[in-house]
């Protein structure tokens, strides 16, 4: 006689779910780790002067006191401020713009190759029109982010909606669909997924633009922090800025692909079926 286990789906399901996430853990923190391994060797026998890469424990008890004395945190959160505000206005215009573009076919054919051409001209080619119409101040800032988010955005919203596959909107007039019902059950949700690309470039554009513009003119901020720390000579004040930088950024993506999951619960139930 053979007595057969019954095992709980969920549970079988959960414990895949844990072990794949291990999985993909320790994968993303070989590399880490091979590097760090690499910094310490490279320290500790001497390939580079201290002067081009200091050791590892120095960048840490830079860091530590930075922290401290609340500096790093303050700098951090000013350029996450000038980031949210920017990109708010960047991540609007060009969501509203991309829509109105991706909806109104003639004037996207009068518009779409100058907005195109601007594309491929890089932030710091902006700048010094930027400068001569807003300043150095504060303004300059939040234009430049909000530029850098604008474009990318307003690329990804218009390629979204004017991609959507002409048998869903068939079936939409095939059901007597309105045009808001066409939009709001067909449009919109198979262009989520491009959308949330659009969305993601631009927040990288926008945090890469305030390290850019913090670089040239600005008194606080992680960009102020590198060249504050390259002026006294202290590089690894610069490389605790750029760590800094890339976990923020890091996290900044994440946040985004949850929320991306949260708002598409559908293709998370499709991954995790197969």
């Amino acid at each position: 006689m053979t007595l057969t286990v019954a095992t709980d789906p969920t549970s079988q399901r959960r414990s895949t779910t844990v072990r794949v996430v291990l999985t993909d853990l320790a994968y993303a923190l070989s590399l880490p780790l091979v590097l760090l391994l690499a910094w310490e060797s490279s320290s500790r026998f001497g390939w580079l002067p201290q002067q081009i890469l200091p050791a590892p424990h120095v960048v840490w008890a830079t860091f530590v006191e930075l922290w401290s004395d609340g500096s790093l945190v303050d700098h951090t959160l000013r350029s996450l401020w000038r980031v949210a505000a920017g990109f708010s206005i960047g991540a609007l215009l060009g969501l509203t713009m991309g829509a109105v573009l991706g909806l109104l076919p003639r004037l996207r054919a009068f518009v779409w190759p100058v907005f195109t051409a601007i594309a491929q001209v890089n932030i710091l080619a902006w700048l010094p029109l930027l400068v001569l119409f807003v300043g150095i101040d504060e303004e300059l800032k939040y234009v430049s982010i909000a530029w850098s988010t604008f474009i990318p955005v307003l690329l990804a919203t218009t390629r979204a909606l004017t991609n959507v596959s002409p048998k869903l909107l068939e079936l939409g007039r095939v059901l007597d669909f309105t045009p808001l019902q066409r939009v709001m059950t067909i449009v919109l949700p198979a262009s989520l997924p491009s959308l949330f690309t659009g969305i993601r470039e631009g927040l990288s554009a926008a945090w890469q633009t305030i390290v850019i513009v913090e670089l040239l003119a600005s008194f606080e901020g992680l960009g102020y922090l590198m060249v504050w720390g390259r002026q006294l000579f202290q590089l690894e004040i610069v490389i605790v800025a750029m760590i800094v930088i890339a976990a923020v950024g890091l996290l900044l993506n994440l946040s985004l692909e949850y929320l991306e999951r949260f708002v598409q619960p559908w293709k998370t139930d499709a991954t995790n079926e197969r």
